[in-house]
């Protein structure tokens, strides 16, 4: 079965455009323009993944994204935005948005973020093909978490923790934090970042990994506390408690 598209694009144009190279990429997409219509077609019928444009009369991209996160829907949303600001961005990631693509876009972009969204969400949700008779008896919490420089992550059940404080993380944020964790002291360098959680490498001129440190940091750093993730300038991140 193909994978389901709803977009929400108010631009004619860009939505006619986009709803054509979404359908002969192999997607089923339904797409309306505005808001009001996105949220009535996600809840009659729900799709694999949202592109929403954050930009829209009435109810906005955003608005769109925060009511369906409310209501405990965690589809993985896409937002297109004309705005490039690093505070525009964190506006979208706060909504709970998934992840981003600047306007004007290349539609290979996007089909590559939609990609690794939907790999993700599957590799998540993703069941076992035959279920033994009698389940193993499920490891016990503690035996499930991950630490490394006073932080504690349970995979399984996507919490993680600073000290007693626990973090509310977002989709990717959660698995950037992850792979922070898993390769404690070691240097990521920005390739093998962006092809273990976006699956793509976006390039040197892309501004999207830094954006999610820079928000990661926000939610981790305490007063008077050493700051965790570390830039190694021209390389890439590091996690380590200096």
């Amino acid at each position: 079965m193909p994978q389901t598209v709803l977009l929400a694009e108010d631009d004619r144009a860009i939505r006619n455009a986009l709803e054509r190279a979404l359908t002969l990429e192999g997607y089923r997409v339904t797409a309306v323009a505005d808001g009001v219509e996105a949220l009535a077609q996600a809840h009659r019928t729900p799709p694999d993944v949202l592109v929403l444009d954050v930009m829209m009369p009435g109810i906005d991209g955003l608005q769109v994204c925060r009511v369906l996160r409310a209501e405990g829907d965690r589809t993985p949303i896409l937002m297109l935005t004309a705005l490039v600001e690093t505070q525009d961005r964190i506006a979208g990631l706060d909504a709970g948005a998934d992840d981003y693509v600047v306007k004007p876009f290349d539609v290979e972009e996007v089909f590559a973020r939609l990609r690794a969204l939907l790999r993700r969400t599957s590799e998540a949700n993703g069941a076992p093909v035959d279920v033994p008779r009698q389940a193993p008896e499920a490891p016990a919490a503690a035996d499930r978490l991950i630490e490394a420089a006073g932080l504690r992550m349970d995979p399984q059940a996507r919490r993680a923790w600073r000290g007693a404080r626990e973090l509310e993380l977002t989709r990717t944020e959660f698995e950037l934090l992850e792979l922070l964790v898993r390769n404690a002291g070691i240097v990521l360098d920005h390739s093998t970042i962006y092809d273990r959680i976006w699956g793509y490498d976006f390039g040197p001129g892309s501004k999207n990994l830094a954006v999610y440190v820079g928000y990661l940091r926000r939610k981790l750093d305490e007063p008077g506390a050493p700051q965790l993730i570390h830039t190694v300038r021209g390389v890439g991140y590091v996690l380590r408690e200096d």
